[in-house]
């Protein structure tokens, strides 16, 4: 049972992390909500979240590009709650350009937000997780965490990099009660592929609706988006006690694309 845990998603002011987030909350389990946006949305988010499922919901605008900032959620999170049951890390950014063209600050904040982070809040969280004897990880990387595509060479390194640290931590904390593992998801429309689809657009000089169609589902068969309760569904379960045996797994949920 879930019910009374206490979780922390970074990345879920909106779009695949905000699903999580809900799903979570509906669960009866109190959440720290963390990204960036505009201060009243997210307020709203919060606030509702708390309401309709009775839940403690809070609001951490910690900079995942930061080690410090992180370690402080983490401590305030355990303070508030008593705990750190639950982690899901599914903060990222994306850019799209040639390797030879890639900006270095770009690629330095991906490696930083997309890779590095996952690492600095699972080091926070570990500790308190052994102390207790119970634990839930899952990293949401990406099917770029498993295959890879033109112009996203940060993005696919960061996410095989999160594939990587996932089975390395599960590895370590086997016999702990502790489960770390990774979903794996496919194109999902969020604001982040939004802005991707608009990247793409530039790099191959053509309109969204051709890059959708060429260049986005192109690679899954099911020729669809995959929907965040989708994600969200499959990283409850993952949460659950009936996952209490599955670690250091990278689960695809992507239309199929890995299949081929």
């Amino acid at each position: 049972m879930l019910k009374g845990r206490n979780a922390i998603v970074t990345g879920s002011t909106s779009g695949i992390g905000a699903g999580i987030a809900t799903a979570l909350a509906k669960e009866g389990v109190n959440v720290v909500l963390n990204g960036f946006g505009d201060a009243a949305e997210i307020e709203a988010l919060r606030a509702g979240l708390a309401a309709a499922h009775g839940v403690q919901v809070r609001f951490d605008g910690a900079d995942m590009t930061d080690p410090a900032a992180i370690e402080r959620m983490v401590r305030d999170t355990e303070a508030a709650f008593g705990s750190v049951d639950v982690l899901v890390n599914n903060a990222g950014i994306q850019h799209v350009a040639p390797v030879d063209a890639f900006p270095l600050a770009q690629w330095d904040r991906i490696i930083a937000i997309n890779l590095n982070s996952n690492f600095h809040t699972i080091r926070a969280a570990l500790p308190g997780m052994k102390a207790r004897g119970f634990g839930r990880i899952v990293n949401i990387a990406s099917a770029h965490g498993l295959v890879a595509s033109p112009f996203k060479s940060a993005y696919v390194a960061a996410k095989h990099g999160v594939v990587g640290l996932t089975k390395a931590v599960a590895l370590e904390v086997a016999r702990q009660s502790i489960t770390c593992n990774a979903v794996c998801p496919g194109y999902v429309l969020t604001p982040l592929v939004e802005k991707q689809i608009d990247d793409q657009a530039k790099v191959h000089g053509i309109d969204r609706d051709a890059v959708v169609e060429r260049v986005i589902l192109e690679k899954q068969p099911s020729k669809r988006f995959v929907g965040i309760d989708e994600v969200a569904a499959l990283t409850l379960f993952l949460c659950g006690d009936a996952a209490a045996g599955i670690t250091g797994a990278a689960y695809s949920i992507d239309g199929g694309w890995c299949a081929q």
